[in-house]
């Protein structure tokens, strides 16, 4: 596995979990009146310009009228700056998001809540600065959604686009303008060798579209998750039952669809009429691992479940994948008994800490660290070089890995009879 654990950096499936768990936090959130700063702050913006932006915010807070809201604005404003001090000219990769303002903690109580997320999973892409009665969350909820890439193809006789949709958004690539007549043919031509002019010219500009689509494409195969083509009706068809593009992206065409534009506009136009396909396509993967882990379950010992299972196997490195359910929001409780067996007891994350009887020897046993069950997990993973992969509960087999398995299992790389 390709673990950045080895260079000290969390691994992407952690960074990812540790920015869903904040996301969650901060959706709970309610200010009172519009008190919650959100401030995203790009790479390539300088800490110097947003500390004097958060100064004059600070000053103009003065001006409002309730002196709770004043308070707590200008506090959580203190705070921005407190944190902006710990960075140097400019933010880490991709940014900075900061929250910060005074929450509602029940009985008319507020409590002040400061969270820095750095280095998001894609580049803050403008400075924003947010105050209202909840955390801005919704541009790091995008980049946290499923992810992709697509190639897109768009064309009719006259013009064609190729481009790219990454994640949730549309990137133009190439274009290309064709030299294909129009029906009417010139004085002096006879209709048979007009058709045929016609027909080898829309030959030539599906070459140089599929030439196009080649090169972007092909160097980027393996880590294509599809490719949509769009345009009216006979000119996708015919290009694509043309076998103009290479065989390899042939295979990976997901679906053509019916669009009117076949300019830049129309890549915009092929996501909303793939969005089905697209929104399926974000599963497929999941299903695929969750078809892989009941294959190895009902045909043999190479498969894994249940925290204390998946545990023992992840210390002896005999997992390859480990699957981890979207939903699983518990923590983990180590227990020690008198005779010193060490047991664990998955609780959910609100509740309190459960007594404990030792399965071994039938003494109360004493809890020890409370720890989130997925970060526990992710740590030993990241140790042995195990992959670790969060599986969706909207399919069958995925709410099944959360209802049925507890939200943890693994596919083995050989059988340990645990």
């Amino acid at each position: 596995m390709s673990s950045d654990a080895d260079d000290g950096q969390p691994s992407e499936d952690r960074r990812k979990y540790e920015f869903r768990k904040v996301l969650d936090e901060l959706d709970e959130f309610e200010g009172s009146g519009t008190q919650l700063v959100t401030i995203y702050i790009p790479e390539d913006k300088q800490i110097s310009d947003v500390v004097a932006h958060v100064t004059q915010e600070h000053s103009e807070a003065s001006n409002i009228k309730s002196k709770q809201t004043r308070t707590n604005v200008q506090d959580a404003l203190t705070s921005i700056k407190d944190r902006l001090r710990y960075y140097d000219t400019y933010p880490p990769d991709n940014g900075i998001v900061i929250f910060s303002g005074a929450v509602n903690a029940g009985g008319g109580q507020t409590d002040m809540v400061t969270r820095v997320l750095e280095s998001p999973p894609e580049p803050v892409q403008s400075f924003r600065y947010h105050c209202d009665s909840d955390f801005l969350t919704e541009p790091l909820e995008e980049m946290m959604s499923d992810k992709g890439l697509f190639g897109l193809i768009v064309l009719d006789r006259r013009e064609a686009n190729v481009g790219w949709l990454k994640g949730k958004r549309v990137e133009p690539v190439k274009s290309a303008s064709s030299l294909v007549p129009g029906k009417q043919r010139k004085g002096g031509q006879s209709a048979q060798r007009f058709a045929r002019l016609r027909l080898e010219a829309i030959d030539n500009f599906y070459q140089e579209v599929a030439e196009m689509a080649n090169d972007l494409m092909v160097p980027e195969r393996h880590n294509l998750d599809g490719i949509l083509v769009g345009g009216p009706s006979p000119t996708k068809d015919e290009f694509l039952d043309g076998d103009y593009l290479h065989h390899e992206l042939q295979d990976k065409v997901l679906g053509k669809f019916d669009i009117a534009y076949t300019d830049e506009s129309g890549l915009y136009d092929i996501v909303d009429a793939a969005q089905e396909v697209l929104a399926d396509q974000e599963v497929v993967k999941d299903k695929r691992q969750m078809e892989e882990f009941f294959e190895k379950l009902h045909t043999g010992e190479q498969a894994t479940y249940g925290f204390d299972e998946t545990r023992q196997n992840l210390m002896m490195g005999s997992v390859e994948r480990l699957l981890l359910s979207e939903d699983l929001h518990h923590d983990v409780v180590a227990y020690t008994c008198p005779n010193d067996h060490d047991e664990f007891e998955i609780v959910e994350r609100r509740h309190d800490v459960p007594e404990h009887t030792c399965t071994t020897c039938g003494e109360e046993a004493e809890p020890g660290e409370r720890e989130d069950v997925v970060e526990h997990l992710i740590d030993i993973a990241e140790q042995r070089g195990t992959e670790t992969k969060f599986i969706s509960t909207d399919f069958e087999k995925g709410e099944q890995l959360m209802d049925a398995f507890g939200g943890i299992a693994g596919i083995l790389r050989y059988e340990t009879g645990v």
